[in-house]
Protein backbone atom coordinates (compact mmCIF):
# COMPACT_ATOMS: atom_id res chain seq x y z
CA UNK A 1 0.00 0.00 0.00
CA UNK A 2 3.07 2.27 0.72
CA UNK A 3 4.62 1.75 -2.43
CA UNK A 4 1.36 2.34 -4.11
CA UNK A 5 0.19 5.36 -2.19
CA UNK A 6 4.15 6.81 -3.15
CA UNK A 7 3.37 6.12 -6.88
CA UNK A 8 0.75 8.45 -6.84
CA UNK A 9 2.83 11.70 -7.33
CA UNK A 10 0.06 14.10 -7.29
CA UNK A 11 -1.51 13.01 -3.86
CA UNK A 12 2.32 13.11 -2.04
CA UNK A 13 3.27 16.64 -3.72
CA UNK A 14 -0.50 17.37 -2.14
CA UNK A 15 -0.11 16.14 1.26
CA UNK A 16 3.51 17.54 1.42
CA UNK A 17 2.25 21.01 0.37
CA UNK A 18 -0.52 20.68 3.49
CA UNK A 19 1.77 19.56 5.98
CA UNK A 20 4.05 22.80 5.04
CA UNK A 21 1.41 25.20 5.18
CA UNK A 22 -0.02 24.00 8.99
CA UNK A 23 4.03 24.31 9.94
CA UNK A 24 4.19 28.01 8.30
CA UNK A 25 0.48 28.81 10.12
CA UNK A 26 1.95 27.82 13.31
CA UNK A 27 5.20 30.12 12.91
CA UNK A 28 3.32 32.68 12.80
CA UNK A 29 0.15 32.48 14.59
CA UNK A 30 0.41 35.00 17.84
CA UNK A 31 3.15 35.09 19.91
CA UNK A 32 3.37 31.29 21.55
CA UNK A 33 6.57 32.92 23.66
CA UNK A 34 10.57 31.93 22.65
CA UNK A 35 10.68 30.14 19.38
CA UNK A 36 12.37 26.83 19.74
CA UNK A 37 15.69 26.54 17.53
CA UNK A 38 13.78 23.85 15.07
CA UNK A 39 11.01 26.79 14.75
CA UNK A 40 13.90 29.68 14.24
CA UNK A 41 15.55 27.23 11.50
CA UNK A 42 12.23 26.92 9.66
CA UNK A 43 11.50 30.23 9.69
CA UNK A 44 14.82 31.58 8.67
CA UNK A 45 14.92 29.06 5.92
CA UNK A 46 11.52 30.37 4.72
CA UNK A 47 12.66 33.77 4.86
CA UNK A 48 15.94 33.26 3.10
CA UNK A 49 14.00 31.13 0.39
CA UNK A 50 11.44 33.77 0.08
CA UNK A 51 14.38 36.53 -0.58
CA UNK A 52 15.81 34.45 -3.30
CA UNK A 53 12.49 34.69 -5.42
CA UNK A 54 11.40 38.56 -4.60
CA UNK A 55 14.74 39.88 -5.21
CA UNK A 56 14.74 39.18 -8.82
CA UNK A 57 10.71 39.23 -9.08
CA UNK A 58 11.43 42.79 -7.69
CA UNK A 59 13.73 43.27 -10.25
CA UNK A 60 12.41 42.18 -13.44
CA UNK A 61 8.95 43.77 -12.41
CA UNK A 62 11.28 47.41 -11.83
CA UNK A 63 12.74 46.47 -15.31
CA UNK A 64 9.23 46.48 -17.22
CA UNK A 65 8.16 49.24 -15.07
CA UNK A 66 10.92 51.40 -16.56
CA UNK A 67 10.11 50.17 -20.00
CA UNK A 68 6.89 51.59 -19.47
CA UNK A 69 8.14 55.08 -18.09
CA UNK A 70 10.21 55.35 -21.49
CA UNK A 71 7.32 54.73 -23.33
CA UNK A 72 5.50 57.39 -21.72
CA UNK A 73 8.55 60.02 -21.72
CA UNK A 74 8.91 59.07 -25.24
CA UNK A 75 5.29 59.59 -25.77
CA UNK A 76 5.53 63.18 -24.08
CA UNK A 77 8.79 64.21 -26.11
CA UNK A 78 6.82 63.41 -28.97
CA UNK A 79 4.38 65.48 -28.31
CA UNK A 80 6.41 68.54 -26.90
CA UNK A 81 8.40 68.12 -30.19
CA UNK A 82 5.18 68.45 -32.40
CA UNK A 83 4.11 71.23 -30.03
CA UNK A 84 6.97 72.76 -30.48
CA UNK A 85 7.25 73.05 -34.48
CA UNK A 86 3.92 74.19 -34.25
CA UNK A 87 4.41 77.12 -32.27
CA UNK A 88 7.33 77.95 -34.43
CA UNK A 89 5.36 77.75 -37.42
CA UNK A 90 2.12 80.12 -36.47
CA UNK A 91 4.84 82.39 -34.63
CA UNK A 92 6.93 82.43 -37.94
CA UNK A 93 2.96 82.82 -39.54
CA UNK A 94 2.57 86.36 -37.32
CA UNK A 95 5.53 87.20 -38.09
CA UNK A 96 5.35 87.53 -41.93
CA UNK A 97 1.58 88.32 -41.49
CA UNK A 98 2.69 91.38 -39.28
CA UNK A 99 5.54 92.50 -41.97
CA UNK A 100 3.24 92.03 -44.42
CA UNK A 101 0.79 94.13 -42.82
CA UNK A 102 3.41 96.92 -42.00
CA UNK A 103 4.62 97.25 -45.93
CA UNK A 104 0.95 97.59 -47.05
CA UNK A 105 0.04 100.19 -44.41
CA UNK A 106 3.06 101.81 -46.12
CA UNK A 107 1.97 101.04 -49.93
CA UNK A 108 -1.26 102.50 -48.75
CA UNK A 109 0.27 105.96 -47.49
CA UNK A 110 2.75 106.13 -50.18
CA UNK A 111 -0.84 105.93 -52.80
CA UNK A 112 -2.40 108.75 -50.71
CA UNK A 113 0.91 110.83 -50.89
CA UNK A 114 1.31 109.83 -54.87
CA UNK A 115 -2.24 110.61 -55.47
CA UNK A 116 -1.84 114.16 -54.52
CA UNK A 117 1.29 114.82 -56.71
CA UNK A 118 0.58 113.56 -59.92
CA UNK A 119 -2.13 111.70 -61.88
CA UNK A 120 -0.58 108.49 -62.52
CA UNK A 121 -2.38 105.37 -61.20
CA UNK A 122 0.16 102.73 -58.91
CA UNK A 123 -0.89 99.38 -59.57
CA UNK A 124 0.37 97.10 -56.84
CA UNK A 125 1.88 93.72 -57.46
CA UNK A 126 3.23 91.02 -55.36
CA UNK A 127 7.09 89.59 -56.39
CA UNK A 128 6.24 85.98 -57.55
CA UNK A 129 9.82 85.21 -58.45
CA UNK A 130 13.23 86.58 -58.59
CA UNK A 131 16.14 85.97 -60.94
CA UNK A 132 19.52 85.98 -58.45
CA UNK A 133 21.72 86.14 -61.26
CA UNK A 134 24.14 88.92 -60.82
CA UNK A 135 24.04 89.03 -65.10
CA UNK A 136 20.31 88.67 -65.37
CA UNK A 137 18.17 90.21 -62.38
CA UNK A 138 14.42 90.49 -63.02
CA UNK A 139 11.73 89.84 -60.86
CA UNK A 140 8.68 88.19 -62.07
CA UNK A 141 5.14 90.05 -60.46
CA UNK A 142 1.44 88.84 -60.65
CA UNK A 143 -0.03 91.22 -63.40
CA UNK A 144 0.47 91.03 -66.63
CA UNK A 145 -1.82 91.90 -70.06
CA UNK A 146 -5.23 91.22 -68.68
CA UNK A 147 -4.35 93.84 -66.06
CA UNK A 148 -3.33 96.41 -68.91
CA UNK A 149 0.10 96.20 -68.20
CA UNK A 150 2.30 97.10 -70.69
CA UNK A 151 5.73 97.01 -71.83
CA UNK A 152 8.63 99.69 -70.20
CA UNK A 153 5.99 100.76 -67.63
CA UNK A 154 7.94 102.00 -64.99
CA UNK A 155 8.00 99.75 -61.63
CA UNK A 156 8.65 101.24 -58.15
CA UNK A 157 8.91 100.34 -54.59
CA UNK A 158 7.64 102.97 -51.91
CA UNK A 159 11.12 104.12 -51.65
CA UNK A 160 11.87 105.04 -55.22
CA UNK A 161 12.27 103.63 -58.86
CA UNK A 162 13.38 100.10 -59.16
CA UNK A 163 13.21 99.58 -62.42
CA UNK A 164 10.75 98.92 -66.31
CA UNK A 165 8.64 96.29 -67.54
CA UNK A 166 10.98 94.37 -69.71
CA UNK A 167 8.23 91.69 -71.22
CA UNK A 168 4.17 91.23 -70.52
CA UNK A 169 2.45 87.61 -70.67
CA UNK A 170 -1.23 87.39 -70.05
CA UNK A 171 -0.87 86.65 -66.10
CA UNK A 172 2.62 87.84 -65.07
CA UNK A 173 5.56 90.33 -66.11
CA UNK A 174 8.98 90.63 -66.05
CA UNK A 175 10.51 93.67 -64.89
CA UNK A 176 14.53 94.44 -65.20
CA UNK A 177 15.85 96.40 -62.65
CA UNK A 178 17.82 99.42 -62.39
CA UNK A 179 20.85 97.55 -61.43
CA UNK A 180 20.87 95.30 -64.61
CA UNK A 181 21.46 99.10 -67.18
CA UNK A 182 23.94 98.71 -69.11
CA UNK A 183 25.16 101.43 -71.79
CA UNK A 184 26.22 98.66 -74.21
CA UNK A 185 22.98 96.92 -74.15
CA UNK A 186 20.37 98.05 -76.72
CA UNK A 187 18.00 96.48 -74.32
CA UNK A 188 18.55 98.36 -71.46
CA UNK A 189 16.46 102.27 -71.16
CA UNK A 190 18.75 105.02 -70.49
CA UNK A 191 17.01 107.49 -67.21
CA UNK A 192 16.60 110.81 -67.99
CA UNK A 193 17.02 112.77 -64.87
CA UNK A 194 16.83 115.97 -63.06
CA UNK A 195 17.25 117.39 -59.52
CA UNK A 196 14.33 117.48 -57.20
CA UNK A 197 13.48 121.60 -56.74
CA UNK A 198 15.30 122.44 -60.14
CA UNK A 199 12.88 120.10 -62.31
CA UNK A 200 12.78 122.56 -65.28
CA UNK A 201 16.95 122.16 -65.91
CA UNK A 202 17.36 118.72 -67.65
CA UNK A 203 20.30 117.63 -65.60
CA UNK A 204 22.00 114.47 -67.21
CA UNK A 205 21.36 110.69 -68.39
CA UNK A 206 21.55 107.54 -66.13
CA UNK A 207 23.01 104.94 -68.38
CA UNK A 208 24.83 101.87 -66.20
CA UNK A 209 25.10 100.44 -62.81
CA UNK A 210 28.56 100.48 -61.41
CA UNK A 211 29.84 98.06 -59.13
CA UNK A 212 30.16 99.90 -56.11
CA UNK A 213 26.51 99.75 -55.90
CA UNK A 214 25.61 103.44 -57.43
CA UNK A 215 23.69 104.51 -61.06
CA UNK A 216 25.88 106.19 -63.07
CA UNK A 217 24.88 109.62 -64.41
CA UNK A 218 26.52 110.58 -67.76
CA UNK A 219 26.41 113.68 -69.73
CA UNK A 220 26.01 116.21 -67.58
CA UNK A 221 27.05 119.45 -69.13
CA UNK A 222 26.40 122.23 -65.72
CA UNK A 223 27.56 121.15 -62.50
CA UNK A 224 27.05 124.24 -60.19
CA UNK A 225 22.98 123.84 -59.79
CA UNK A 226 23.80 120.63 -57.77
CA UNK A 227 25.15 118.91 -55.02
CA UNK A 228 26.15 115.86 -52.77
CA UNK A 229 22.94 115.01 -51.25
CA UNK A 230 20.24 116.33 -53.38
CA UNK A 231 17.92 113.88 -54.97
CA UNK A 232 17.77 112.15 -58.12
CA UNK A 233 13.70 112.06 -59.94
CA UNK A 234 13.16 111.49 -63.18
CA UNK A 235 12.79 113.96 -65.60
CA UNK A 236 9.77 112.54 -68.11
CA UNK A 237 11.94 113.28 -71.23
CA UNK A 238 13.19 109.88 -72.06
CA UNK A 239 9.65 108.66 -73.75
CA UNK A 240 9.52 105.57 -70.96
CA UNK A 241 9.98 106.70 -67.12
CA UNK A 242 7.66 109.39 -66.17
CA UNK A 243 8.37 112.75 -64.72
CA UNK A 244 8.98 113.25 -60.97
CA UNK A 245 9.74 109.48 -59.84
CA UNK A 246 12.04 109.42 -56.98
CA UNK A 247 15.53 107.56 -58.12
CA UNK A 248 18.32 107.88 -55.86
CA UNK A 249 20.64 110.53 -53.78
CA UNK A 250 23.90 112.18 -55.36
CA UNK A 251 26.90 110.50 -53.98
CA UNK A 252 29.50 111.87 -55.65
CA UNK A 253 30.27 114.78 -58.36
CA UNK A 254 33.54 114.48 -60.57
CA UNK A 255 34.73 114.80 -64.30
CA UNK A 256 33.23 112.67 -67.10
CA UNK A 257 34.20 111.39 -70.45
CA UNK A 258 37.42 113.82 -71.80
CA UNK A 259 36.84 116.23 -69.01
CA UNK A 260 34.21 117.91 -71.48
CA UNK A 261 31.22 117.04 -68.90
CA UNK A 262 30.75 116.20 -64.74
CA UNK A 263 29.90 112.60 -64.27
CA UNK A 264 27.63 112.11 -61.15
CA UNK A 265 27.20 108.95 -58.87
CA UNK A 266 23.65 108.53 -57.47
CA UNK A 267 22.83 106.04 -54.53
CA UNK A 268 19.81 104.48 -55.27
CA UNK A 269 16.90 105.33 -53.12
CA UNK A 270 15.15 101.84 -53.51
CA UNK A 271 16.74 98.15 -52.51
CA UNK A 272 16.89 95.35 -55.60
CA UNK A 273 17.13 92.46 -53.04
CA UNK A 274 13.98 91.37 -50.72
CA UNK A 275 11.42 93.08 -52.74
CA UNK A 276 7.67 91.60 -51.99
CA UNK A 277 5.63 94.05 -53.26
CA UNK A 278 5.96 96.75 -56.27
CA UNK A 279 3.55 99.57 -58.07
CA UNK A 280 3.71 99.58 -61.84
CA UNK A 281 3.37 103.43 -62.87
CA UNK A 282 0.33 103.63 -65.28
CA UNK A 283 0.57 107.21 -66.88
CA UNK A 284 -2.87 108.49 -67.82
CA UNK A 285 -3.11 108.81 -71.73
CA UNK A 286 -3.03 111.67 -73.98
CA UNK A 287 -6.19 112.83 -75.68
Amino acid sequence: MLFKFMGNKRLFFLMFGLVCFFILMGLTLGNRGPMTWPEKFVKDSVSWTQGLFYKPAAQVAGFFEDIRQLRVIYTENKTLKLTLTQYARDTQRLNDLEAQNKRLMEALGFTERQRQANVYTYRIAEVVTMDTDPYNTTVTINLGDKDGIKENMAVMTVDGLIGRVSKVFGFHSNVQLLNEINDSDNNSKAIAVTVKGNENQPFGIIESYADTGELVMNKVEHADDMKVGDTIITSGMGQVFPKGIEVGTIASIGPGEFGITYKVMVKPKASFSHIREVFVVEVPEVK
